[in-house]
């Protein structure tokens, strides 16, 4: 069974079409990187799959069941790190992140105890008494983070998850990403290339809300008929031509 399922999947807003046509499949131990422009609709798929946004029309499942029929329990699978990461200014890091944990279903001991876990995966300990409008951006990336993996979800959506962060904090981000990969199914927006390149397993590329191509770094220079994703990238961004697969 797959995790994510996604057929002949729409998004429109007004006129314009966020996403068209969009097919996909996504399993266990997959680290899958969402590479493309901005506008692409990176973002806009990941709020789709998370339930945040309604598809125009088309289907997605999660674990099997679609979101439409089973939203609750679709959510309960799965953790979201979303571009901007909303929260409370005026709440202290651990009241934050132990009342993210009671909307998941976790209180007292176990809650507090959920937050104690993922506080030092996340390594936000040192600032969990201080509000969270007080924090760097790097560390409210990373409390982001943290509330994501609360309930240990078997599917993380992550947009831009080292966004803000210093090289030695995306370091350590990267490398947890890549293992929790191993037993969950991990989606990645991202704009910096090598994130993509050094711990994803695979990347699909956006453009204009289609798939322009999908698979490993060489299958993807393959189906583009490029040389490396910076080269990738100016196509897209210098040509309204259609990068047509191989």
């Amino acid at each position: 069974m797959f995790s994510i399922e996604i057929k002949n999947l729409y998004k429109n807003f007004g006129d314009i079409t966020a996403i068209q046509d969009f097919n996909f499949k996504a399993k266990d131990g997959e680290i899958i990187a969402l590479l493309g422009p901005n506008g692409a609709g990176k973002s806009t798929l990941m709020n789709m799959i998370t339930g945040y946004l309604t598809p125009s029309c088309g289907d997605i499942k999660i674990l099997g069941k679609d979101i439409k029929d089973y939203p609750l329990e679709a959510k309960k699978n799965i953790g979201f790190l979303s571009e901007g990461a909303p929260m409370y200014p005026d709440m202290s890091v651990r009241r934050f992140l132990i009342y993210m944990a009671e909307l998941r279903g976790f209180f007292g001991k176990e809650a507090q105890q959920r937050v104690k876990q993922v506080a030092q995966t996340a390594q936000v300990e040192p600032v969990l008494s201080q509000k969270i409008e007080t924090l760097s951006k790097g560390y409210v990336r990373r409390v982001g983070f943290a509330q994501s993996i609360l309930s240990n979800p078997e599917i993380l959506l992550l947009d831009e998850p080292t966004d803000g962060l210093d090289p030695n904090q995306k370091e350590h981000i990267r490398k947890l990403i890549q293992q929790m990969g191993k037993q969950k199914t991990i989606l990645i927006s991202t704009h910096l290339l090598e994130e993509a390149e050094t711990i994803c397993t695979r990347i699909v590329l956006l453009n204009k809300g289609n798939i322009i191509a999908d698979g490993s770094l060489k299958d993807v220079l393959k189906q583009t008929k490029t040389k490396s994703l910076a080269e990738t990238f100016r196509v897209l961004t210098t040509t309204e031509e259609e990068i047509v697969h191989a």
